[in-house]
């Protein structure tokens, strides 16, 4: 696969080699759970033999990174306004107001010739078989690139529980949510739209994780420890370093993951200079060796709730992400599996020890990682979408 953010001169990078057709992952580079959706796509498309390019939506807004680190910035401080951003998420977005429609024409009318062109670049000219949108405005450039016969098919797959409404455009062949709760959303904005409900793959080191006694040895951590998993997402939203300090001060070993939030590193880095038990972790792939060395995974509502089932691992969710992060939230607790804890020091640590006291929240049965990618593929090739000369 590979990850093209657009910039000039031509994306960098490696295309998969394959001869079941030509798809595209359209992604956005806002926090990380888009990218591992798409990414866990992209793997499965590869295994039955398409050629894939994974496209940064977010990227193609401007000529260099820094319109993508602009939009970065601008969602950031929104989320550090709870009544900001749920004022944006549901009265604009949820709405499809007449702001949002028109932010989103004017994204999806600069972004679309840039990943044409990115496109042509590396898969070649001529219609591509399928592209897949796991981010918003990917979904409006692959509905303007269906209906301009860029594309012979476009599936967008919703990886929140609800989807908002620049999610849903009549152009588009099939949605996936991952819940009922987001069929309805889907069919509250086109009553007639095909939709599937699945759980979503993921990368391929959740199909066979470690076991928690092989994961601590690799990481060199004591078998018989209590071990707690703190992270915030890519962007390492929430007091993750001071909710760290706290488990590892009564105690515990605590892996503490700030993402790609360099300056969050540097704070855990200095906590952990008196604190042994701490270990502070960057952007990392080893995700499912750092969850299947943990007992219990503390983490905001997203991508890497189901990743943490996977492992086998109990949730502890921080209502930290408002807007959309509160309806996710408000889904896992009703899943299970999953209890919510007030972002202070003092509330988690009494809730983690519970949880951890808890076999049910330590060992709880791991999801089949393997089943949801066989049926992500079962699905498209259900509705006709799985690329031409792909293996069923």
């Amino acid at each position: 696969m590979t990850h093209a953010p657009l910039r000039d001169p031509a994306p960098s990078g490696r295309c998969s080699a394959g001869t079941g057709g030509r798809a595209a992952l359209l992604s956005g580079s806002l926090g990380g759970g888009h990218d591992a959706l798409a990414a866990a796509c992209a793997a499965l498309l590869e295994e039955a033999g398409t050629t894939t390019l994974t496209v940064d939506v977010i990227a193609s807004l401007g000529r260099d990174d820094g319109v993508a680190r602009a939009a970065g910035w601008v969602f950031r401080r929104l989320l550090s306004s709870a009544p900001a951003y749920d004022a944006f998420h549901f009265s604009h977005l949820r709405t499809g107001s007449a702001l949002a429609v028109a932010a989103e024409r004017a994204g999806v009318a600069r972004a679309t010739p840039r990943v044409h062109r990115a496109l042509d670049r590396v898969l070649g000219p001529g219609p591509l078989d399928l592209a897949v949108s796991v981010f918003a405005t990917g979904a409006g450039v692959a509905a303007r690139s269906r209906a301009a016969g860029r594309i012979g098919a476009s599936v967008v797959f919703v990886p929140d529980c609800t989807a908002h409404r620049m999610w849903v455009h009549d152009p588009t062949d099939l949605f996936l949510v991952t819940s009922p709760l987001g069929a309805a959303s889907v069919r509250r904005y086109r009553p007639d739209a095909p939709v599937e409900v699945l759980d979503p793959p993921l990368r391929p080191g959740f199909s066979r994780p470690p076991s928690r006694p092989a994961a601590r040895e690799s990481l060199g951590l004591p078998e018989d420890a209590e071990v707690v998993a703190v992270m915030g997402g890519a962007w390492g939203l929430g007091p993750v370093a001071q909710l760290a300090a706290t488990l590892a001060d009564q105690g515990r070993h605590v892996l503490a993951v700030a993402g790609r939030n360099q300056e969050l590193l540097e704070r855990l880095r200095s906590v952990s200079g008196t604190r042994p038990r701490l270990r502070p972790v960057g952007f990392s792939p080893a995700v499912a060796e750092i969850m299947a060395a943990a007992d219990l995974v503390v983490t905001t509502a997203g991508m890497t709730c189901f990743e943490a089932r996977a492992v086998g691992r109990g949730l502890v969710l921080l209502d930290v992400v408002p807007g959309h992060g509160r309806e996710n939230l408000a889904h896992e607790l009703e899943r299970g599996g999953a209890v919510v804890s007030q972002p202070d020091a003092a509330t988690l640590s009494r809730v983690v020890g519970r949880c951890l006291s808890s076999a049910e929240m330590r060992d709880p049965p791991p999801a089949d990682a393997a089943a949801a990618g066989r049926h992500f593929l079962e699905v498209l090739d259900g509705h006709g979408l799985l690329p031409r000369g792909a293996r069923r």
